[in-house]
């Protein structure tokens, strides 16, 4: 699921797997981080990397058949096509001789990367993110070096890196927060924003990073054919000489690699032993902020860590980085609460409990410019689909503000999760309505129909769930 992207379909759970919470660094013992439905190889390759924190050899064997077919069948169905314009159906017509003679190219080293076909999608400031799409046959190899690389890496990340890890969610990350910012450890936040991380990573220092963990120069190799693979934009090729492509399978983990080594070990091993009072790291991907007990240690940190990101290409958004005052407000406080900060689609502040003699606690909301998105999203999803059946209609429209409840169905968020309902059934009623100028579909005629094609409500207390008091 993307991380509150408008309106996102499916389902979310908060649990989704077990979830570790012990670091390991240097020779550290702690618990070995298992996947769910590791294969053996796969556990002989964990407990290889748990034992041993230095570089490891022999891994590239691991990328077998099996693990290109467990690749295959990650795949969406519905996923876009690579320049080549063979679609997962077709790649699948002959799936084993098709894995057997990948298997072999790899095994020969002759396989190739193709390019990859780069589109534009919009965000929510105006401007256009760049997405690559490869072939299925690369989201195959992707995913195969992506599955073995997470093996590795899960005995090393750090508790504050939620993002893209197995058993992990946003949820976690922002009940971490609420529990840090009660304890009042909390009260200056660093709110920072990367300027283009994914274009902006350095292949030299990524590979060198990665070098520091594996031996394997066959792994190394094929790693590099993925990076370094040339863009199809407006019927040319380009070559990108920094930065990993956004949309591909195995960027999020190399983005996690990158900043566990740039950010996470850092902050935690250099940074958190100079500072006079408690602070707290919490990234998901390259979004990130730092909690902080002590203004002045927040405004020490801020200085430092644009030398420490430049030092890795890497750049602060001047106008997106800011240090938010976020003390808790005393009891007899009157008056709105401290500043606001964004954080993973919410809106994070502190509100005033509805029983005075509880003070103030952490709440969140649906950030604006995400909810407007949704309602976007959905109102252009009705006009598109007005022509099919109801009961299809229905069907989607169920799975999509289901997700949508799911993610942001969070304690003090009812009233925008309304908003988002109520705005969904107008745009419904509004296109279905001028779908047919014989049937008019009034007000009355359409609550009717909402008996019997509900959308789904938050309804406490399942949907407001994952941040604690």
């Amino acid at each position: 699921m993307t991380v509150g992207n408008g309106l996102v379909s499916g389902t979310h759970s908060s649990k989704g797997g077990p979830c570790w919470y012990e670091p390991y660094e240097g020779n550290h013992v702690m618990e070995q981080r298992f996947l769910p439905g590791m294969s053996p190889g796969l556990v002989r390759v964990a407990e290889a990397a748990q034992r041993n924190p230095g570089r490891l050899l022999a891994l590239a064997h691991h990328i077998d058949v099996e693990a290109l077919r467990r690749a295959y069948k990650r795949i969406r169905k519905n996923a876009a096509v690579g320049v080549d314009e063979v679609t997962l159906e077709d790649y699948g017509k002959d799936l084993e001789e098709n894995l057997q003679d990948l298997h072999h190219r790899l095994k020969t080293m002759r396989y190739r990367h193709q390019p990859i076909r780069r589109v534009h999608i919009d965000k929510e400031d105006g401007k256009k993110r760049p997405i690559g799409v490869s072939t299925v046959e690369d989201k195959i190899v992707q995913g195969a070096l992506s599955e073995l690389l997470q093996v590795i890496y899960e005995q090393d990340f750090l508790d504050c890196s939620y993002g893209f890890r197995p058993g992990r969610n946003p949820h976690d990350a922002l009940r971490a927060l609420d529990q840090t910012a009660h304890r009042g450890e909390v009260n200056w936040v660093l709110d920072a924003d990367i300027v283009s991380f994914f274009d902006r990573i350095d292949r030299k220092q990524l590979k060198e990073l990665l070098q520091k963990r594996l031996a394997d120069k066959s792994l190394m190799r094929l790693i590099g054919k993925c990076l370094h693979v040339g863009v199809l934009e407006s019927g040319a090729i380009l070559s990108p000489e920094t930065g990993t492509v956004q949309g591909s399978v195995l960027s999020p983990l190399l983005a996690n690699v990158y900043l566990h080594h740039v950010l996470d070990l850092w902050f935690e091993h250099e940074v958190k032993r100079r500072l006079s009072g408690k602070a707290l790291l919490l990234r998901f991907a390259d979004d990130f902020l730092i909690g902080f007990e002590r203004k002045e240690d927040a405004e020490k940190v801020r200085e430092v860590l644009e030398k420490r990101l430049a030092k890795y290409g890497l750049e602060l958004h001047p106008d997106k980085t800011r240090l938010v005052d976020f003390r808790r407000p005393p009891l007899d406080h009157q008056g709105p609460g401290p500043e606001t900060f964004d954080f993973l689609g919410f809106t994070i502040l502190w509100k005033r409990s509805r029983k005075s003699r509880k003070g103030w606690h952490m709440g969140t909301h649906t950030r604006v410019t995400r909810l407007r998105r949704a309602q976007k999203a959905a109102h252009e999803w009705c006009r598109r689909q007005r022509h099919q059946p109801v009961k299809e209609q229905h069907a989607a429209l169920v799975s999509k503000v289901q997700g949508h409840i799911n993610y942001f169905g969070l304690r003090g968020n009812e009233r925008r999760l309304h908003r988002l309902i109520r705005s969904v059934e107008r745009s419904w009623h509004k296109w279905l309505n001028r779908r047919s100028q014989r049937s008019k579909m009034t007000w009355e005629r359409f609550r009717r129909m909402l008996k019997d094609y509900p959308l789904p409500t938050p309804k406490a207390p399942k949907a407001i769930w994952g941040v604690t008091s």
